[in-house]
C-alpha cells in the first residue's frame, strides 16, 4: 500500500520514492503524490521516473500507475514523481467549490439525491434527482457559496478511519463531510464561484460549477 503524500501535503509537486511492484506496463510506488481518479475528481497528470503516466487507478487501498510500454523500471528502483501543478491546483479549487455547492443544495432541498459528480480542471458538475428545475435557486446558492469563499475559512482535513483510509473535510458552520480528494488550505483560494443549470431530462438536474482566476496559493508550490 502506497503512502498517500497528496493527503499530507496536496501542494507538493515532486517526490523521490521507490518502485514497489511492476507488472508489465503498470507499477506501484512506496509513496506517491499522484492522485488517482476517485469520488469524481480526475487523476493528476505527470511523470514517474521521467516517463509519462498514462493512467492512475485505485485498486483497494493501493494505486496502480500505467506507463508507456517498455518503461524499463524495476522493483526497488528509486524514481522521481512529478505532477502538473496548475492542473492539480485547478482540480483542488473546483473540487472544494463543488463540495460547498453540494452541501448548500442538500441544506436547501431536503430529500434531494446526488446521483453523480465530475471534477475536471476547467469545471465541475453535480447531478441530482429532483422533480423541478433548480434555476430559481442558483443566484442564492452562488451568493452563499461566494460568501464562504470571501470569509477565507480554514479547511480542515483528516482521517475518520485511518486503517480504511476514510477521510473528511470540515469548515466553520459545517459538520464533517466524508471526502478523500485533495483540497486547498482556505476557502479564499477557490476564487469566485459561478453556477449554471443543465437539464438532463425529467427528474434530473445538473449544476455546473466554474471558478474565476484566483491569487497564487501560499506554501511551497510553484507559482
Amino acid at each position: 500500500m502506497s503512502l498517500k503524500q497528496f493527503w499530507v501535503d496536496p501542494y507538493q509537486t515532486g517526490l523521490d520514492t521507490t518502485v514497489t511492484g511492476v507488472d508489465g506496463d503498470t507499477l506501484t510506488l512506496a509513496s506517491t503524490i499522484f492522485f488517482a481518479f476517485s469520488g469524481g475528481q480526475e487523476s493528476d497528470t505527470g511523470s514517474i521516473g521521467g516517463r509519462p503516466v498514462l493512467s492512475a487507478e485505485k485498486r483497494g487501498l493501493d494505486i496502480v500507475y500505467t506507463l508507456t510500454p517498455g518503461h524499463g523500471l524495476r522493483p526497488g528502483e528509486p524514481v522521481r514523481v512529478e505532477i502538473d501543478w496548475p492542473r492539480r491546483h485547478a482540480l483542488m479549487r473546483l473540487h472544494f467549490a463543488a463540495e460547498i455547492v453540494l452541501e448548500l443544495v442538500c441544506a436547501r432541498l431536503p430529500g434531494v439525491a446526488k446521483i453523480g459528480a465530475h471534477i475536471a480542471a476547467d469545471k465541475a458538475r453535480i447531478d441530482f434527482e429532483w422533480p423541478e428545475p433548480v434555476t430559481p435557486l442558483l443566484a442564492a446558492l452562488a451568493a452563499q457559496a461566494n460568501a464562504i469563499v470571501a470569509a477565507d475559512l480554514a479547511i480542515g482535513t483528516g482521517f475518520s478511519d485511518e486503517a480504511a483510509e476514510r477521510r473528511y473535510w470540515q469548515i466553520d458552520g459545517f459538520a464533517r463531510v466524508p471526502c478523500g480528494g485533495t483540497h486547498v488550505k482556505r476557502t479564499g483560494e477557490i476564487g469566485a464561484i459561478s453556477l449554471r443549470r443543465r437539464n438532463l431530462g425529467r427528474g434530473k438536474e445538473r449544476i455546473e460549477i466554474s471558478v474565476a482566476d484566483a491569487c497564487p496559493p501560499c506554501g511551497d508550490a510553484p507559482v
